[in-house]
């Protein structure tokens, strides 16, 4: 099947469901990137700082999503969330220490799905959170035809491999380094990008279609990074956060404390009181430039990738994503890290690349991906194919990549479903695809949730277990506001108290864009909740917490 009669029919498909049936090649392969801890520092979300040639180039033939969320803040039960398309109340994984088909129900995942329907499905580096969450398999054989591929010198992550002014090597935050010193004389996502193009060239001429999910580390801490890449950020440029202060009308509960920052040697040589004593300012800009630096060595692995997609003619025939399992805080509020709900963590980068939809093909014979490197001085400039200014979350990517493989989608879920195995609690955004956004989607959403063991900074505030939850920080986001209540939870029962209001928090984006001024009044919301006594009991969390957020903003955009 051409190209072009490909891409009609899919265009034809994406407002409704496609029927249920096993592709061929024509279905399309699907090839998915995830970054870890990655907020949207990218050129095409408007970065003026980054150097991203790579995937701002992948941008240019893509439709961008600008306002994307996670539903948990942190890494297993937001990729457990976005794989299975259910909300963290309905995975029950809060924390690292549970495997949702044996804490919580048999959840089909996204890869799980493609490769029931006949696609050949392969991990290579951190899709799934490792370990405990993902069964010690990174979920195969369910999600997976192989058992899942990672870096041998990941083992050295966190070991003492930075080599500090006194010549010794350390277990450091910021941890550059000549990667010819390092163990096998390479990093982590250096050998994940090696594995998938290895994986893409196996299967390039196969006559079953793929779903190649690859993982990169980075930006996650320790930023282990090869050295030159800190020569793309002097230090002289970097910049503090806008609002590197703990903003005053913050509750405590909503803090994170970074502890995981706090034991690596650098950090703990600064001795910064806990929780909220600041970090000296020469050392939050050396922070942010590795950070920064960070971005690019992963936008120059995703380059190998794309360019390698594009050598083997498969450009054309391939579904792209792009995309972060969450953010992550560079001192904005006085925080180093995700743990909490606000904007920099919980926001992330989600680019669909789609041949025949998004872009077509070059007759001229172009490359589609020509692999871009950062080193050369070239100033490079792209414009994004497609912009999506819609309020969209992580959940539903999993019926969306399924629409635009040209399988059917996903179900709803109804409410919270334990027992059905294959639902989404996600949208289909294929639609989006087809028709040109009119202005921002005033009633669209997104929803995030924190879990905290207390009311004031404690050392495991950052990541409680599970039974140490007692409070629930419920996030509402939407084009005008960022509505946050903090409610007593009962980690037995997986229940908030909507009566037990710890704290909250409101913020009005169009004069407090970096959520600092919390305008959350405890008198006006102690009688919203007694107006809203007489809903049914069957009325969801996610339901109440809109019709409360109307209430309390009422005529505040006409003030």
């Amino acid at each position: 099947m051409s190209g072009s009669v490909r891409a009609l029919l899919l265009l034809l498909a994406l407002d409704s469901v496609a029927p249920e049936r096993v592709p061929g090649r024509e279905g399309g392969n699907v090839l998915f990137i995830m970054a870890d801890d990655l907020r949207p520092v990218l050129g095409c979300y408007g970065d003026s700082l980054v150097k991203s040639p790579n995937i701002d180039q992948l941008a240019s033939k893509s439709q961008v999503f600008l306002n994307a969320y996670a539903q948990q803040a942190v890494c297993a039960p937001s990729r457990t969330s976005m794989l299975t398309s259910r909300r963290p109340d309905t995975t029950r994984l809060y924390d690292f220490n549970s495997y949702w088909r044996v804490h919580a129900g048999n959840y089909s995942t996204m890869p799980q799905y493609f490769k029931s329907k006949g696609y050949f499905t392969m991990s290579v580096g951190k899709i799934f959170h490792p370990g405990v969450p993902s069964n010690y398999t990174d979920d195969y054989p369910y999600s997976w035809s192989v058992p899942a591929y990672h870096p041998p010198s990941n083992l050295y992550e966190n070991e003492k491999m930075c080599k500090g002014k006194d010549k010794q090597l350390h277990a450091n935050l910021l941890c550059a380094v000549n990667v010819t010193e390092q163990p096998g004389g390479t990093l982590p996502d250096i050998e994940s990008a090696d594995e998938a193009v290895r994986l893409l060239r196996s299967r390039a001429n196969s006559s079953a279609p793929f779903f190649l999910a690859v993982g990169f580390h980075k930006p996650h801490i320790p930023y282990r990074i090869p050295q030159e890449y800190l020569s793309l950020y002097p230090i002289e440029k970097m910049s503090l956060a806008p609002d590197p202060d703990v903003p005053k009308r913050l509750p405590p509960v909503a803090y994170a404390p970074w502890t995981d920052l706090r034991w690596r040697e650098d950090i703990s040589a600064l001795n910064v009181s806990f929780p909220y004593g600041p970090i000296p300012k020469d050392f939050q800009l050396g922070i942010r430039q590795h950070y920064y630096a960070a971005v690019s060595y992963v936008d120059r692995q995703v380059g190998r990738l794309l360019s390698a997609l594009d050598e083997l003619g498969l450009a054309d025939s391939t579904q792209v994503v792009f995309l972060s399992d969450h953010g992550w805080s560079l001192g904005e509020h006085g925080e180093w890290a995700k743990y909490s709900n606000f904007d920099v963590v919980t926001r992330v980068p989600v680019i669909f690349y789609v041949p025949g939809v998004t872009s077509h093909p070059d007759s001229s014979g172009m490359s589609t991906f020509p692999f871009i490197d950062v080193f050369d001085n070239a100033e490079f400039s792209f414009t994004n194919h497609k912009e999506i200014k819609r309020m969209v979350e992580l959940v539903d990517i999993f019926p969306t990549v399924s629409a635009l493989a040209g399988l059917r989608v996903p179900k709803p879920c109804m409410g919270i479903s334990l027992q059905e195995e294959l639902c989404t609690e996600g949208d289909n955004l294929a639609n989006t695809f087809r028709h040109r956004e009119r202005g921002e989607v005033a009633e669209a959403i997104a929803f995030s949730q924190y879990p905290r063991p207390a009311d004031t900074p404690q050392r495991n505030s950052d990541l409680p277990s599970l039974e140490d939850i007692k409070i629930m920080g419920y996030s509402l986001r939407c084009c005008d506001y960022r509505y946050t209540l903090w409610l007593g939870f009962n980690p037995v029962t997986f229940e908030a108290n909507e009566t037990d209001v710890h704290a909250g928090e409101l913020y009005m984006l169009a004069s407090d864009p970096g959520q600092d001024n919390n305008i959350y009044n405890e008198s006006e919301h102690s009688l919203i909740i007694r107006k809203m006594a007489s809903l049914p009991h069957t009325v969801t969390l996610q339901t109440r917490l809109k019709l409360q957020l109307l209430y309390l903003t009422a005529g505040m955009k006409t003030q």
